[in-house]
């Protein structure tokens, strides 16, 4: 099985292809390295520098591949929040050119990774696929937008779609941005370091972390399963653990004397995030099977950077 990874070099899509090396299957990247590190991928790897908007890149890369999992993305909440026209320009513009390269060349199924973020607040958890978006920030409606395009291209044109709306996603040689930096790698740089843990309200808003290995398994999983076609499916742990906890975890396990402050003022965001995935273990197969605490310990074990 042949395969094209937008996104390789990046944390997902660089884990992502060397485990599909590693199994067997030929595997091109694509990657602009705007926020990936190329040295991360197996040489066994086909990797091409370049931008999902080079058509003529994207035509030779997709001759002959099977399924394109599309991982591109700008993903930082935050700076979206600050450049929503350059966010709708990658995350939907992007997977509108991808979807055309796939229909002139005949690619036959894209995996698309979205995200729970599309969700927003919500009153019920966990979160289910059937729930009513409401995105609270412009990544989170580009991530939306590129879901309805590529489910309606899909349709229209005869190529087999999933989106795999991702979680809290952590593990080794996760990227972190000198600006709001994800928690969990943050947490554990500073309690390395002996620094300080910073909590933004009161640590009581909770999230869904699943680790490197369970969101690769069920990315695999959607690429080759029968009967995916159209289905939107959440990839999580299924456990919702609050900042607080995650803070309390890091700082047991690693044994640091690292500093924990608070700073009420900051906005959190949402207050609770819990995926519902019995649509990813009845149609994926896929059941989550690293814990937070064996996850914390895999990461730090895999990831110089987080060891003392």
């Amino acid at each position: 099985m042949k395969v094209l990874i937008t996104g390789a070099a990046g944390f997902l899509g660089s884990a992502l292809a060397n485990y599909m090396v590693r199994d067997g299957y030929e595997v091109r990247g694509i990657d602009d390295l705007s926020a990936g590190d190329a040295k991360k991928l197996d040489p066994e790897v086909l990797f091409t520098r370049g931008d999902i908007m080079d058509r003529p890149k994207l035509w030779t890369l997709l001759q002959g591949v099977d399924c394109v999992f599309h991982l591109a993305a700008r993903v930082a909440v935050q700076e979206s929040i600050l450049y929503p026209r350059e966010y709708n320009a990658t995350n939907v513009g992007g997977t509108v050119s991808l979807m055309e390269a796939m229909r002139d060349v005949g690619v036959g199924r894209v995996v698309f990774a979205s995200s729970g973020a599309v969700y927003g607040l919500q009153d019920k958890q966990p979160l289910a696929e059937d729930m009513i978006p409401a995105p609270g920030s412009p990544y989170a409606v580009s991530k939306l937008s590129a879901e309805y395009y590529i489910r309606t291209i899909g349709q229209l044109w005869g190529i087999e779609t999933v989106s795999l709306r991702i979680f809290n996603a952590y593990g080794p040689g996760q990227h972190l941005p000198p600006s709001h930096p994800p928690v969990i790698p943050n947490f554990l740089r500073q309690a390395a370091k002996h620094g300080t843990l910073v909590i933004h309200s009161i640590g009581n808003q909770t999230r869904d972390y699943v680790f490197l290995d369970d969101a690769i398994q069920a990315i695999i999983a959607a690429g080759i399963k029968p009967n995916v076609d159209g289905k939107v499916i959440n990839v999580g742990s299924g456990t919702e653990t609050s900042v607080q906890e995650l803070a309390d975890t890091i700082l047991t396990i690693t044994e640091s004397d690292a500093e924990v402050i608070y700073n009420p003022r900051a906005k959190s965001g949402m207050n609770r995030m819990r995926a519902d995935i019995s649509r990813a273990q009845e149609i994926l197969g896929c059941q989550p099977s690293v814990s937070l605490e064996k996850g914390l310990r895999l990461t730090i074990e895999r990831d110089a950077r987080f060891q003392r």
